[in-house]
């Protein structure tokens, strides 16, 4: 990797703190579980081995090839599959200019892309590590039904990615599917690298064995020399206390900030401390609020890191171990994940699928506002008020990331407005990601959360609620995990969703 900007001159590779980190990069390098304290290590004994996939995934590729081979004729790739499963090979594919449909929602909407107009041309490849992630089964189990009513053979069309021995593996190996193992001492966000990774990416076209070239020429370097990796570890512990702002702007990585955001808020946010990473659309957007700024090209950001995105891969999964010691805690586990999940299973208990009548505060021109304000503007104007010292906002959109995407512009529009670090995730998949730094990291974010309404639903075969219900439980759980840290919380309801993106984008803009 190639590190550069002006906070390099504040790394002191005298001190104590780096020292300390030189350390804990040689522990690593062992796959020491010690490392991270006696609390992690339970944990960090089985979620060592993403160290070892530059070369341990090496031994996956003949069967790799076999699929792409078997799979040849068809041409649209889906994948399903939340967090580390989908984040991944999303930006594996958008940065080699390549199409994979990633459908990692439950908004019926969304959904409907993802199922498209030629199944008998579709391979879909669902990703979990248990099969239990309530987003995926039911992923899995919509595409089942679909393929069936068509006529067509889902064994013909769907393929696994899963743990050894999983509840998943059993059941689908018993049925006749194909099933790619992972390695089960990887974590899900580390697992890039590996079969989650690399199975979609490689069925999508992309050259994966050139992928772990890349990533094995980074480990070699970091192995003999890890100035660069140290260095940027040291800055992200001294010179930041909470918010780092990434930009893909003008690099041929697409999607990278996302996947760092995941990687590095699922570990570090916890016990009330952690590192934010936001992903921004460009250099300028990434200072607002006083972020440390990270870009992959050009200059001008605090930190600048250029190289392949193999390497990028592995540098990054490093880095964030060495956060994860630097600030004493276990960057393996994801305490709130679980949070999210349970809450939305009591919503799913209580309603059935009969989604409950909310009655909101009031209503602006079909946007019914949940919160403080007698208008669409005013309850903004008060969200930004509320905003702690030194906090952040969480932009949280449980809507259809495709066409419903010009709501992500109000990113950039609250941070400039309120001066704030703004995040912005796509629900429910952030709950996989930043959705654990919200509830477990420092206890000053702000949170916004926009549904929408829509008249199409799928049910789901062998579950008792639709895909609507499930996207609205999981709006709504995690509202009431939210709503009992009594952080600012604001709900907006767009009773027509075009209409209603537009109209909040007016109210934003004026402000």
């Amino acid at each position: 990797m190639k590190i550069s900007g002006p906070l390099l001159d504040c790394v002191d590779r005298e001190s104590d703190l780096y020292k300390r980190l030189q350390e804990a990069h040689l522990r690593i390098s062992k796959k020491d579980h010690d490392t991270w304290g006696s609390k992690a290590s339970t944990e960090a004994a089985i979620r060592l081995n993403w160290i070892d996939l530059p070369y341990s995934s090496l031994s996956l590729l003949p069967e790799i090839t076999q699929l792409v081979e078997k799979f040849k004729a068809k041409s649209r790739v889906v994948l399903c599959g939340m967090g580390g499963s989908s984040l991944g090979p999303e930006v594996i594919a958008q940065s080699h200019k390549k199409d994979l449909f990633v459908f990692d929602s439950t908004d019926p909407e969304y959904a409907k892309h993802a199922i498209g107009s030629d199944l008998k041309s579709t391979v879909v490849i669902v990703s979990s590590k248990s099969g239990s992630t309530i987003e995926t089964s039911s992923q899995r189990a919509l595409f089942e039904s679909h393929f069936l009513e068509e006529g067509l053979d889902p064994i013909e069309h769907m393929l696994f990615v899963t743990d050894p021995g999983s509840p998943l593996d059993i059941e689908v190996r018993a049925k006749g599917f194909h099933v790619t193992n992972a390695d089960p001492n990887v974590g899900g966000r580390f697992s890039v690298l590996g079969a989650f990774g690399l199975v979609p990416s490689a069925l999508a076209g992309v050259d994966i064995e050139l992928l772990l070239e890349n990533s094995q020429q980074q480990l070699k370097l970091m192995l003999e020399n890890p100035t660069d990796v140290l260095d940027v570890a040291y800055i992200f512990l001294t010179q930041c206390d909470q918010y780092i702002a990434f930009t893909d702007a003008g690099a041929a990585v697409p999607g990278l900030s996302d996947w760092i955001e995941q990687l590095i808020a699922e570990s570090t946010g916890k016990e009330s401390i952690g590192r934010l990473p936001i992903a921004t659309e460009n250099l300028a957007n990434a200072g607002i609020g006083g972020s440390l700024t990270v870009a992959f090209a050009g200059t001008g950001a605090d930190v600048v890191v250029e190289g392949t995105l193999g390497g990028h891969f592995i540098y990054w999964e490093w880095l964030t171990a060495l956060l994860g010691f630097g600030l004493r805690i276990d960057p393996f586990n994801q305490p709130n994940v679980t949070e999210a999940k349970e809450q939305t299973a009591l919503c799913l208990s209580e309603w059935g699928n009969q989604i409950p009548v909310f009655l909101p505060q009031c209503v602006d021109a079909g946007v019914e506002i949940f919160g403080d304000g007698q208008s669409l503007k005013d309850s903004l104007a008060t969200f930004i008020e509320d905003v702690k010292d030194g906090g952040y906002i969480a932009i949280m959109a449980y809507l259809n990331r495709q066409d419903d995407v010009r709501v992500a512009e109000l990113r950039s529009i609250l941070s400039e407005k309120s001066g704030r670090p703004t995040s912005f995730g796509w629900g429910p998949r952030f709950l996989h990601s930043t959705g654990q730094f919200h509830k477990g990291g420092q206890k000053n974010g702000s949170f916004l959360q926009i549904t929408g309404e829509t008249e199409l639903d799928y049910e789901i075969a062998g579950r008792a609620f639709s895909l609507k219900t499930l996207l609205f439980a999981q709006a709504i759980g995690d509202n009431r995990a939210l709503a009992t840290r009594k952080y600012p919380l604001l709900r907006l309801h767009l009773q027509n969703r075009r209409a209603g993106i537009e109209q909040l984008l007016k109210a934003a803009r004026t402000l």
